[in-house]
């Protein structure tokens, strides 16, 4: 009994001193960028018109009000392969949790056997043999190992900050998918889009051909007006293959998003030649909410975390590990299992210590350069996250510039093809004028709807800069990093 009293001391003592955790606690260092004021305030270019420094929505695309392309989204979230693959890393991510919290349990384990075992006499000293015997042995052992130095705690911090890494690169992926469905389905009504205006230039070149022949064969033209209107008619024509292949690869793109075989690509959109439009402009909110809504930076940001609980994991390797043991059982002959002379047992703690060396220092280092590393890594995001948005707002304030000059230039264009045209059917213009003004007509609509294509992507990827879409469907709500500077 005092033997008992003197080991249950022991372990008191021993798991009051449990409250030491080695290493660093984790809180957002105050030198990392997401600090700096220029990286919380407006955009640079959030002045244009076009934009507008209210929140982005969850949902971005439903901005769009298009029917098949929030269902073109919808199946993709859940059918995409690599959205499969991302979920089932953090499945994988949350049972390395679970592992790591169950390291700070107690074990036990239960062992059982009967054998018939002739031992050697000699063994015991014994000058005679000692005849075969049926055996048996039995017992339960039980260990709780005292995490004195936090090496435990240490591990299920860095399980749960990569689990909760795994969770933002699940959601970077849902960012990325809906940007990839978005910007297939605008290529695919883009290239139905832009044949639809060449084939109309056709549609008038054709009967400009027509005019041609009837005036070559009044005597009012001449054959080279003809071979001139013909060949123009061919080189429009020539054009309209190459929107048909860039309109199939935006379908078996879409297919292949969505989950299905290139073969089973969504037919609706195959006769689509609207592109999507904004009826306001574009909600961009500031740094503020991009760094929080980011799901980039929060990966990188609990990578830092997981780093950081390393260092305590490596130092507490310098420390001695104690464990306390139990063991209690029967070993004997088999038919006189359960009798006093055959029932053993035995508690106490068991301390192990290597003594540091080298090694464990050196792994100290290391994990404290992976921890630079990792911070230097969210630095890069954020820098990364802003630069993305910056150049997304300039790209599509520049594109509508041009957008609005090339809508002049195409009205201009009309105007001059009508005045020549109607010169030339009255016989006071030649022929190759009005061919000129009809070129010219023709660049202008297709380098417009070019320009409209363009604006639709433009918007897309400054929607995909901003980092929204995967809200609703994370089940853990994320705080900015800033407001996780307590977490331990």
């Amino acid at each position: 009994m005092k033997a008992l009293h003197t080991l249950g001391v022991v372990g008191l003592a021993l798991g009051l001193g449990a409250c030491t955790t080695v290493g660093p606690d984790y809180h957002l260092p105050e030198k990392a960028t997401i600090n700096l004021p220029a990286a919380q305030g407006a955009f640079v270019g959030s002045s244009n018109t076009s934009v507008r420094s209210e929140p982005l929505p969850a949902n971005w695309w439903k901005l769009y009000d298009d029917a098949t392309l929030n269902g073109l989204i919808e199946t993709a979230f859940s059918a995409n392969t690599q959205l499969r693959v991302a979920s089932a890393n953090l499945a994988r991510a949350h049972a390395i949790v679970a592992e790591a919290e169950s390291a700070s349990e107690p074990g036990a384990r239960l062992s059982g056997g009967v054998a018939r075992e002739k031992v050697a006499g000699q063994a015991y000293l014994l000058k005679e043999s000692i005849p075969p015997m049926n055996l048996g042995i039995g017992g339960l052992a039980a260990s709780y190992q005292l995490d004195l130095f936090g090496q435990l705690r240490r591990l299920t911090e860095a399980a749960e900050a990569d689990a909760e890494a795994s969770q933002a690169a699940v959601d970077l992926v849902r960012v990325n998918i809906a940007a990839d469905v978005a910007r297939a389905y605008v290529e695919a009504c883009s290239a139905g889009y832009q044949k639809q205006v060449i084939e109309r230039a056709l549609q008038q070149q054709e009967d400009n051909l027509g005019v041609a022949r009837k005036l070559a064969d009044a005597g009012r033209g001449t054959v080279t007006d003809v071979i001139r209107a013909r060949a123009q008619v061919e080189q429009i024509r020539a054009s309209l293959p190459a929107y048909e292949a860039r309109r199939s690869t935006a379908l078996y793109t879409l297919a292949v998003l969505t989950g299905r075989p290139p073969a089973e690509f969504p037919k609706v959109v195959a006769s689509c030649t609207q592109l999507p439009k904004l009826n306001a402009p574009i909600p961009v909110g500031d740094g503020t909410a991009l760094l929080k809504r980011r799901p980039d930076i929060r990966q990188a940001e609990r990578a830092l975390a997981g780093a950081t609980a390393r260092i305590g994991v490596a130092t507490a390797a310098l420390y001695p590990t104690v464990s306390i043991g139990l063991s209690a059982g029967l070993t004997g002959l088999l038919r006189d299992l359960g009798q006093p002379d055959t029932q053993r047992w035995g508690v106490g703690p068991l301390i192990s210590w290597t003594i540091p060396g080298g090694l464990e220092y050196a792994r100290i280092e290391i994990a404290k350069a992976g921890a630079e590393a990792a911070l230097a890594h969210f630095d890069g995001a954020v820098l990364g996250a802003l630069r993305d948005t910056e150049t997304a707002l300039a790209v599509y304030a520049r594109e509508l510039d041009s957008n609005a000059a090339l809508r002049t230039a195409r009205k201009d264009a009309a105007e001059a093809a009508r005045q020549v045209e109607t010169l030339y059917r009255g016989g006071r213009a030649p022929y190759i004028n009005d061919l000129d003004a009809r070129r010219n007509l023709t660049s202008a609509d297709a380098a417009l709807a070019v320009s409209d294509s363009q604006l639709a992507l433009d918007q897309v990827n400054l929607f995909l800069a901003l980092g929204g879409g995967w809200e609703q469907a994370s089940n853990d709500k994320q705080d900015h990093p800033a407001k996780t500077a307590g977490h331990h």
